[in-house]
């Protein structure tokens, strides 16, 4: 059968993928579940308080302090650091982690050379970076302890205080990375997407409340209400079309012989996605971004003068913080496409190895030279797209006062994650359909088998 006979055919499949299909579909339905159960465990965790903080001074200090950083560290946690609860960093430390681990994978040759040496070398890479999670969010646990007590925000300060939050908040964070390695093992969509997507869903019904109760106090009117609606529906449609955005690779196969028997050549296409790298640049950006602001978020103390000149220059809605976020989008959709999502040395290696060719172009070193330039000139669109999705609603969001889980990598993170997670059931369900059809085949094959020795048995 030709590559685009069964391309067809798992079209036609998945077409008439069922609510049927899914209720025979046993481990698809154990893996959503568990991953349901341990997302609620999440959201459970965010309610639950670090020991010896004032609640009611928290709540107070929260809402003079709605916007910039401590908006954007609101949306990314779930509203935990608004409670202070013990996931307060929520996954971030683990994000920052995992960019400085593969930032150094790139540069450092002895990491490079575990990254190649397989399943054991990905291991211990995985170490490095839980351990580098455990500094940061020490560190980062630590500066919200001492900003606390700058704050005014706690019962009893002091160090037996500050020991405490960090003990707590770190083993949130840790307890947090593991449910997401968990749901990406064993359930459905990644992990740590989930949290954050979780998080910021778990919030727009307060949001759209606060939105809407701007419009009854007057301060929007009716026009620009539905203006953000609007723009919200077209940014989400412009999300999934630029998500599901291909551009194709012609693949020819040449004439082979296996034994006696001759198959024709055949063709495929290669596609490559405009934005490879998913929501995961947005996301590493925004970490990073607010990585040197969390210490200081909760800091009544101005006398440190390099916290309150970071503070100034890169909150949200300052032009250096823009520019920055658009600079580090750009550099982590090459970065995190090079080295993760779409390896072209691999893919070329994948092509010769199966026979498989480029018109035009010699295999090996020359079509992984050629899958670069292609891929470069793509993620041109790619970033450009992040970038303006980004930042567009950004500008609105400091005109209009807007909450910012209207923003842009909010919609982009709940877009793609959704996106990502309906396609890997989809998988699991066509994979499910495929087992089915082997089974019916093989049994058939054993009762003709029955039915031709039952002669031979008078």
């Amino acid at each position: 059968m030709k590559e685009t006979d069964m391309a067809s055919a798992a079209e036609q499949m998945a077409a008439n993928l069922s609510w049927g299909a899914f209720g025979k579909a046993t481990d698809l339905r154990n893996r959503i579940l568990f991953t349901i159960g341990l997302l609620i465990v999440y959201r459970l965790g965010t309610y639950i308080p670090v020991p010896g903080i004032d609640a009611g001074a928290l709540a107070k200090m929260m809402e003079k302090l709605s916007g910039g950083v401590t908006g954007m560290l609101q949306m990314f946690t779930g509203g935990a650091l608004g409670r202070m609860s013990v996931f307060a960093l929520g996954i971030m430390p683990y994000i920052s982690a995992s960019i400085i681990v593969q930032l150094l994978t790139a540069m450092v040759p002895q990491l490079e050379q575990l990254k190649k040496e397989g399943e054991q070398g990905r291991k211990k890479i995985n170490q490095y970076t839980r351990y580098g999670t455990v500094l940061l969010a020490t560190v980062q646990a630590y500066g919200m302890a001492v900003s606390l007590e700058h704050g005014n925000l706690t019962h009893d300060p002091g160090w037996f205080f500050r020991i405490g939050v960090v003990v707590t908040i770190v083993g949130g964070t840790m307890f947090l990375m593991w449910l997401g390695e968990q749901i990406t093992a064993r359930g459905i969509g990644n992990g740590t997407s989930l949290i954050i997507f979780v998080g910021i869903v778990a919030n727009i019904p307060h949001a759209i409340a606060q939105f809407l109760s701007l419009g009854r106090e007057g301060t929007l009117s009716p026009v620009v209400i539905v203006g953000v609606i609007i723009l919200v529906v077209v940014v989400i449609a412009f999300v999934v079309f630029m998500e599901r955005a291909l551009r194709k690779i012609h693949i020819q196969y040449p004439r082979r012989q296996v034994g006696m028997k001759v198959y024709d050549g055949s063709s495929s296409n290669l596609p490559i996605k405009v934005n490879p790298a998913g929501v995961i640049p947005a996301i590493f950006a925004s970490s990073l971004l607010l990585l040197p602001t969390t210490i200081s978020t909760f800091s009544g103390d101005q006398r440190n003068a390099v916290l309150s000149t970071i503070l100034a220059y890169l909150s949200p809605g300052q032009p250096l913080h823009m520019l920055f976020y658009a600079l580090m989008i750009v550099f982590f959709s090459y970065f995190y496409t090079a080295n993760v999502s779409f390896k072209s040395d691999e893919v070329a290696d994948n092509l010769k190895n199966q026979g498989g060719f480029i018109p035009g172009i010699r295999p090996g070193k020359k079509t992984e030279d050629y899958l670069d330039y292609v891929v470069a000139r793509v993620l041109v669109i790619g970033s450009a797209y992040l970038v303006a999705v980004c930042l567009l609603p950004e500008f609105l969001h400091y005109d209009f006062s807007l909450p910012f889980y209207f923003g842009g990598t909010s919609v982009l993170i709940v877009v793609s994650v959704t996106m990502d997670t309906i396609q890997q059931i989809q998988s699991h369900l066509l994979a499910h359909q495929y087992e089915g059809l082997i089974e019916k085949s093989q049994l058939r094959g054993k009762k003709r088998g029955s039915a031709r020795k039952a002669p031979a048995l008078r």
